[in-house]
Formats: structure tokens, C-alpha cells, sequence
């Protein structure tokens, strides 16, 4: 019996409603699910010399094929990064962000069933930015706000996440003492927004609120622990070219697998004038400030200062 891989995906996907798998994830089920027609797909073939050739090939075919099917069935649904994840849901794409946002948790990997919610995003960030790049980081909890311009008037002013990258670590001591009388050259200084979920639907609001948040630094990213469609990665790489923002696929399941999609575009400056709002609206983006002042004046930061470090002995 002929394998109909089409139908075979489709359906699975649909009897999964909202889960998400990778094409190895796929084959691997058919390869279980059906053994008389992959051996006979096997069979036909003269290049598939194993199980796991035939396996191999399925996962081409279905990552092949996907783009195609989305097209005639948009409740088929892919992820972007890697590894690609599919999934079926009747969901529309606002409809989808909403779920997320009001719920507060989206779903990761099919395989370990895990629940992801915004605030669990943050120190897998910091995790991510310090092994990554050595960028000290700190969280801005916009609840710390004075709000003293009324409801709407800090909108879009805070950052998730703010980064502090010390270019001269492996200096001389010298050089590094002669540099900080440069502040501004001794570091550079990082801003992030994150969120759940990213597609079509949020893509232009999200992408402008890291514009907006993130004006002041040296480097300003959206991240998102999904984007989902090909549509949406293209109008990030649209936007960037407009405003500079970068962008981040925080893996939830290993921080170290992240990945920069897009990177961000380096602004010579501090804008000091928004970094002082800033300061001046919020408790923690003060204490990130201040953590600046001290390495400016000392030439140091202590790791235990900022929100992720490695233990030593």
C-alpha cells in the first residue's frame, strides 16, 4: 500500500489540535504508525538503503511540503527557527496571541508538555545573553513605575530586559584604565522586549514597542519564545532595515539553542536624555543605571549585582 504522506501528516496534526511537533517528530510516528507502507516506500526506492534513510527522507518531505499545504489549509501552522514546528489549529492569529496573552502561557515543545508563561522568559534570557555574549542583564518590572503621568503616559516606555556588555574584559589593565576616562566606549549597553508569541497578527505592534522602548541603547531586540510563519519573519526583516531592531528566538527548552535571526543594528550613542526618563519613571532602570555609574568608575561588575551569574566555587 502506497504511503499517502500528505493525508497521514494532515490528519495527525488535526487529531493534535494546538500541539506542536517538528517533521522528526512526524516521521518518527509514521515510520511506527505505518511499518508495511514505509517498508514498501523503502522498498520502491534506490537510494533509501535503511530505516533510518527512509526516516531521513520523510523528514525532508514533510518540511518540503508544509509550505505548500499552508497555503490551501491556513490552519496548518509552522514556527519559525529551528528546529521548524507544525502544528493544526482553528485558532485566527490575533485569536492565537490573545489565547497567550490572557492565559499567560503558551505551549512549548510537544515533547516534554511543557507551559511557558512571560515571566518565566526573562531569566532564560538573562541566561541566554550571558553564556551568548557576556552581556550582564537586569529585569524592568514596569509595576515599579512612578505612573505619575497617568494611565497611558508611560506606555511603551519600558523595556523587559536591559544589558550592559563590558568590551574590555580581556584587556590590559592598562588600557582598561585609560579607556573608562570613555565611558561610552568601555561598554555597550543592551535593550530587549520579549514576548510569547509572535505572527502576523502582533508582529508590527510588537516590533514598534521595542522601537519604542529600546531608543536610548546601543542595541535593542524583540524577543519571542515563538513566531510562527514565514510571513511574519519577512515583515521583522522588513521593519529592521526601517529601524535597526533586532531579533531573538528564545528557545524555552535550552537557552543555549537561542537564536539571533536578526541581527540588531548598533547605535553609536546613549541616548542619555530617554535614559534618564526612563531612570526617573522607574526603580529598576535606576538601579541598572547605577550598576553602569559603578563599572564606569571602577572598571568592574560584580556578576552577583546583575540577574545572571555562574556559581563559583
Amino acid at each position: 500500500m502506497k504511503l499517502n504522506l500528505v493525508k497521514v501528516v494532515v490528519d495527525y496534526l488535526k487529531s493534535r489540535p494546538g500541539d506542536r511537533f517538528t517533521a522528526r517528530q512526524i516521521a518518527d510516528w509514521v515510520f511506527a504508525t505505518y511499518p508495511e507502507e514505509c517498508q514498501a516506500k523503502k522498498d520502491n526506492s534506490q537510494t533509501l538503503d535503511t530505516d533510518a534513510d527512509l526516516v531521513q527522507q520523510i523528514v525532508r518531505e514533510i518540511s518540503s511540503q508544509m509550505p505548500r499545504l499552508q497555503r490551501k489549509q491556513p490552519e496548518l501552522k509552522m514556527t519559525e527557527g529551528r528546529p521548524r514546528r507544525f502544528y493544526f489549529s482553528l485558532l485566527s492569529d490575533s485569536a492565537e496571541v490573545a489565547e497567550a496573552e490572557s492565559d499567560g502561557v503558551i505551549s512549548t515543545d510537544y515533547a516534554s508538555q511543557s507551559k511557558l508563561d512571560e515571566q518565566a522568559l526573562y531569566p532564560l534570557l538573562s541566561q541566554y545573553l550571558w553564556k551568548e555574549f557576556k552581556v550582564y542583564s537586569k529585569r524592568i518590572d514596569e509595576k515599579r513605575s512612578s505612573n505619575k503621568r497617568g494611565p497611558n503616559g508611560n506606555r511603551w516606555l519600558h523595556p523587559d530586559v536591559v544589558g550592559m556588555e563590558d568590551l574590555g574584559a580581556e584587556w590590559h589593565r592598562e588600557v582598561r584604565d585609560c579607556v573608562m576616562q570613555y565611558s561610552d566606549k568601555s561598554t555597550k549597553l543592551w535593550s530587549f522586549e520579549a514576548k510569547l508569541l509572535i505572527n502576523r497578527s502582533n508582529v508590527r505592534e510588537c516590533f514598534f514597542q521595542a522601537v519604542s522602548n529600546s531608543s536610548w541603547a546601543n542595541f535593542g531586540y524583540l524577543v519571542a519564545a515563538e513566531i510562527e510563519g514565514q510571513d511574519t519573519l519577512k515583515e521583522l526583516r522588513m521593519l529592521f532595515a526601517a529601524h535597526g531592531i533586532g531579533f531573538i528566538k528564545l528557545d524555552a527548552e535550552n537557552p543555549a539553542d537561542s537564536q539571533v535571526l536578526i541581527p540588531a543594528r548598533e547605535r553609536d550613542e546613549i541616548d542619555w536624555d530617554m535614559a534618564n526618563r526612563l531612570a526617573t519613571e522607574n526603580k529598576d532602570f535606576l538601579e541598572y543605571v547605577k550598576l553602569v555609574k559603578q563599572f564606569y568608575q571602577t572598571g568592574e561588575a560584580r556578576s552577583s549585582d546583575w540577574d545572571f551569574h555562574e556559581e563559583t566555587d
